[in-house]
């Protein structure tokens, strides 16, 4: 008896224990067939890198992003596609296998042109398809790889130069060498952890004679050190066994980064731009005698700016005198370089060029604009248009309709455009509100006014989207505060709560009640104002580079309670979290609230103050620059005085920001250096979102409330929106515990704005419109394997009106309807007419959809809506609907009466065969009839027919089903005789059915020959 209370106690913990486990769906599971949508911009592209060619095809290319992955072209570089989304998007070098280059390709991943705001990389990458799939070699902790050689006769032989961490120490520098395909890496040139290899260029006439250029360098978030003793120039010539330095001709003292090129036509003469600290010997050397000595030829501006960002020299491949160096504006020399003059007209900041193989004229440049191509020299330039690597520091969006996006780029502007456009969001739909390095823009809440800035705060602007006029508006110093120290990514903030209150900060926080005309500051010094990180003027090493980059101790985000507005939060670049609660009277320091083990001055990147109570902010910590990968992401309920992480191990890669549902507290969207994070309760589990979605580096994210969409700004793909994320708002463990549950879907719009646009050629990057079908959203617990499903669209008396196409995956699957069913089945001919594809319109109106699934039924509904901004009148669109349903019944009345004039025709055509006269004036009749019916010639292009009876009442059948008003009384004039004419054509065809048919009936029935037997119309319709 024992045993069985005890077996039976038992059996209910389990159950117990089970009934409480929950459900926790991964990746796709639950994304399901939620989709991102990317709609660029691409008119001013981003950072290109590494531009790489096919050896012996000049119409394959590669381009290597600084965030938005790799990018081939088949065409000669008229286009390109991307096909390295499912890895890391931050390239530093692609190199072909020079034995296979069509399958075989190597990706080292890392941007290798290291200023403040590069994204990273996560190792060494190869396919051996041609960029169809990849797989990991190595190399997880070099962060940056700045080059691969490959042995031209023996393709096992590799070389791979790892340039490293840029913030940190790190043991992974070096040049590295494989003997057996990149299974296996041995480091053959080591100098320290702070020293990395900046390139390896392989001898292309010997194999063995490498050349290699080490860098020691740093980077903090508020100084910049490039150059030091182990900075050098070293050649190998035993396949990199023994190194050693070639400086005979090279300034004594520090070096910087050093730039080096080999003449493919004569490998002797060898170009290097070395980084001094002689400012009078920096610029470009030359060898002749493969790196023994060296001269010095050139200081020109255009070679020596900026070493650590313009590193890159190409020569020609035929001809060694002609030299292109990368830099502000691009240099090239036709005369070894003794004199140079700048490339033609482009984006500025060059970084990459590469030489058509077999014509010299033709070049291609990748510049922090995008890529560019010339066929005569560099002497004109044009972009290429359909690369959307644009780099977004952070987005907005408004409540228009379509919604418009703002956001600051990287080195080209402020930008907004629409959510969707008539024909996709084109190039010329976007706006330039700013220039520079663009940062935050911001609307309005409720007038026709933005704010723009560039970087630094250098310039605010407050410009009148009406009148197109600006004014400055930043808080400039006054006598009774000190020098502003604003951030190079400097924070600005609109009111939820007062319209024309705007933020911005500097050490202190401002606020303006009058957009921008008069500021205050309402906090003291929120920072740590740490003297030993404000020294930006001696930033830079070798080489001064006071950009403004390097601010520090500087307020980064700033955020109001949209539930009080004197609860004011600002996070500061090294590491306070401060609050108000009195509209900045008085602050508090929540930083030493922050959870035991996590380390001081982290940057807090973003604070999102909750909508769903004036207590409630989450903070987004990052400590990349100080070489911490790791994401720190909090909330507090309690104003700051006590915080909890959200992070889980399931989080790749370091945070920038978060943003909250406004309906669902435990619904989440984080923004990492590796993609985009979702979770649905409140943190407990984290789930990378992939479809469409590449892992690019997102830095900002907003929530669209009228429509539910996540936008967010990324650093190298530009703006990704997901439309309508409402569903992962029900997901709760009721819902995922059923077999099948529909969501709530919101009616969809029948909008009637023209559909005109399209207006981009084939060669530009198009963005792509969200659907405005109807969403059928619903979760299945499980994949549907066996047995039929099927769904259809019901009217609200049980009619079906059309069938869709079910998604059958576990999760999430979202099934669209236009609102239209079948268009009319149209009569055959020899002509072509729209009518056969335009299909009608259901009204405004409630309609079912059924779901069966094996054995079980499943119900839901959807709504349509007129277009709330329509003029149409109810009256107009019932003419309209009930003119349209008229001319589908008659074009589809139409179609069964040929069908039945073509089957007596056959018949007859068979009784006149066996000697049956009676048939021929049932033939000749019925053609005649059918002739003004339908067109029976003609080939429906030059040579084609005058349309008849059923080409008419399909062509006005168009047009008003194509409309929305009511018919116009020209049409309906012309209704009115297409009417006449097919009551007569009906008529004529009646008597044809009772004087000429019967005759040759009599004569059918002596030979035994069977009637025409006609399909039901119903039949007919539905084949």
């Amino acid at each position: 008896m024992k045993r069985i209370y005890l077996s039976l106690i038992i059996t209910l913990g389990l159950f117990f224990g089970y009934a409480q486990e929950e459900i926790a769906l991964k990746g796709k599971e639950l994304f399901g067939d939620l989709r991102a949508r990317h709609i660029g911009p691409a008119l001013m592209s981003g950072r290109v890198i590494d531009l790489e060619g096919h050896p012996s095809n000049d119409r394959i290319i590669y381009v290597g992003s600084a965030g938005g992955g790799v990018w081939k072209s088949s065409n000669g570089g008229a286009s390109f596609q991307p096909i390295f989304d499912e890895n890391a998007q931050s390239i530093g070098k692609v190199k072909l296998d020079p034995k296979d280059p069509d399958n075989k390709i190597w990706v080292g991943t890392g941007e290798i042109w290291t200023r403040n705001s590069v994204s990273i990389g996560d190792g060494l990458y190869k396919s051996i398809d041609g960029g169809v799939n990849w797989t990991k070699a190595g190399f997880e902790n070099s962060e940056r790889i700045s080059s691969i050689e490959i042995h031209p006769e023996n393709t096992d032989i590799m070389y791979v130069g790892v340039l490293g961490e840029l913030w940190g120490d790190n043991e992974e520098r070096g040049v590295y060498k494989s003997i057996d395909r990149g299974q296996t890496w041995d480091k053959v040139l080591y100098i320290d952890q702070t020293t990395g290899c900046g390139d390896i260029i392989m001898d292309p006439k010997d194999p063995n004679t490498l050349y290699a250029s080490m860098w020691e360098f740093r980077r903090t978030g508020w100084s910049f050190n490039s150059g030091g003793n182990k900075s050098a120039l070293y050649k190998s010539t035993d396949a990199g066994k023994t190194w050693n330095k070639i400086h005979n001709g090279f300034p004594s003292g520090k070096l910087g980064r050093i730039a080096i090129a080999v003449a493919p036509s004569d490998s002797k003469i060898l170009y290097a731009v070395l980084e001094t600290e002689d400012e009078n010997k920096r610029g470009l050397y030359k060898s002749t005698d493969a790196g023994a000595n060296w001269e010095h030829l050139n200081s020109d501006f255009g070679l020596v700016v900026r070493p650590f960002y313009f590193s890159r020299i190409v020569i020609d491949p035929k001809n060694p005198n002609v030299v292109v160096k990368a830099g502000l504006l691009g240099s090239i020399s036709r005369d070894g370089g003794k004199t140079f003059k700048n490339l033609g007209n482009m984006h500025a900041d060059i970084h990459d060029m590469l030489f058509d193989i077999n014509n010299s004229d033709r070049m291609y440049v990748g510049t922090d604009g995008g890529v560019y191509r010339t066929w005569d020299g560099g002497n004109t330039m044009e972009i290429v248009a359909n690369l959307p690597l644009s780099q977004f520091y952070h987005i907005s969006v408004d409540n228009e309709e379509p919604y418009n996006v703002y956001g600051g780029l990287q080195d080209n502007g402020s930008w907004y455009g629409p959510s969707s456009s008539p024909g996709g969001v084109e190039a010329r739909d976007w706006n330039m509100v700013g220039y520079g390095d663009g940062f935050r823009v911001l609307r309005h809440p409720t007038k026709k006014i933005l704010y723009s800035e560039m970087q630094g705060a250098d310039n605010v602007w407050r410009y009148n989207m009406e009148t197109q006029s600006t004014k400055t508006v930043q808080p400039l110093q006054t006598k009774d505060v000190d020098k502003l120290r604003f951030n190079w990514n400097a924070p600005m903030a609109v009111s939820d709560n007062q319209p024309d209150r705007f933020y911005m900060g500097s050490q202190y926080l401002h606020i303006s009640d009058d957009m921008g005309s008069t500021w205050k500051v309402i906090s003291p010094d929120l920072t740590t104002n740490n003297p030993a990180k404000q020294n930006q003027e001696d930033s830079g090493g070798l080489s001064k580079d006071n950009s403004g980059a390097e601010n520090h101790c500087t307020i980064f985000t700033i955020a109001e309670s949209p539930v009080n507005e004197k609860v004011i939060w600002v996070g500061t670049d090294d590491g306070n979290i401060q609050v108000t609660r009195d509209g900045g009277k008085s602050w508090t320091n929540t930083t030493p609230n922050l959870p035991g083990g996590v380390p001081t001055n982290l940057w807090v990147y973003h604070i999102e103050a909750s909508v769903h109570g004036e207590g409630t902010a989450y903070a987004v910590l990052e400590g990349h620059t100080m070489g911490n990968m790791d994401p720190y992401v909090f909330k507090t309920t309690d104003y700051g005085q006590t915080w909890k992480s959200i992070v889980t191990d399931e989080i790749y890669g370091f945070a920038r920001n978060i943003q909250e549902d406004y309906f669902n507290e435990d619904l989440l969207f984080l923004g990492t250096e590796f993609g985009l994070y979702v979770t649905v309760n409140g943190g407990k589990n984290w789930n990378q979102f992939t479809n469409n979605m590449p892992p690019v580096a997102v830095h900002h994210i907003e929530m669209q409330k009228q429509t539910n969409d996540i936008v967010m700004g990324t650093h190298g793909r530009g703006v990704i929106i997901i439309d309508d994320i409402s569903p992962l708002r029900e997901i709760t463990q009721e819902v995922l515990a059923k077999d099948v549950h529909f969501f709530e879907s919101k009616p969809a719009i029948i909008e009637e704005s023209s559909p005109f646009g399209g207006t981009a050629t084939e060669m530009e990057f198009v963005g792509a419109n969200g659907t405005n079908d109807v969403k059928i959203t619903y979760y299945l617990k499980k994949k549907h394997i066996f047995g039929k499903m099927n769904m259809e669209i019901q009217d609200q008396n049980g009619r079906k009106l059309t069938e869709v196409s079910p998604g059958k995956s576990k999760g999430i699957n979202v099934v669209t309807w236009n609102g239209l069913i079948r268009p009319p089945k149209l009569a055959k001919g020899k002509s072509f007419a729209f009518g056969g594809f335009t299909s009608p319109r259901m009204p405004a109106g409630d309609y079912n959809v059924v779901m069966t699934k094996g054995k079980d039924t499943y119900t839901t509904s959807v709504t349509l809506v007129n277009d709330p901004k329509s003029t149409i009148t109810d009256a107009e669109r019932k003419a309209n609907q009930e003119t349209v349903i008229k001319l589908y019944d008659m074009s589809e009345q139409l179609a069964y009466m040929v069908y039945q004039i073509d089957e007596i025709i056959a018949k007859a055509e068979e009784v006149k065969a066996q000697g049956g006269k009676a048939a021929e004036p049932v033939i000749k009749d019925l053609n005649d009839l059918k002739k003004t019916l339908v067109v029976t010639t003609g080939d429906n292009y030059v040579d084609s027919a005058e349309p008849q009876l059923r080409g008419k009442l399909a062509n006005l059948y168009a047009k008003i089903a194509s409309s929305f008003e009511a018919p116009s009384e020209s049409e309906l004039e012309n209704l009115r005789l297409l009417e006449e004419r097919f009551e007569k054509a009906k008529n004529d065809f009646s008597y044809i059915q009772t004087k000429r048919v019967p005759k040759m009936e009599k004569f059918m029935e002596g030979k035994e020959i069977t009637k025409v037997a006609f399909k039901s119309f119903d039949e007919f319709i539905k084949e």
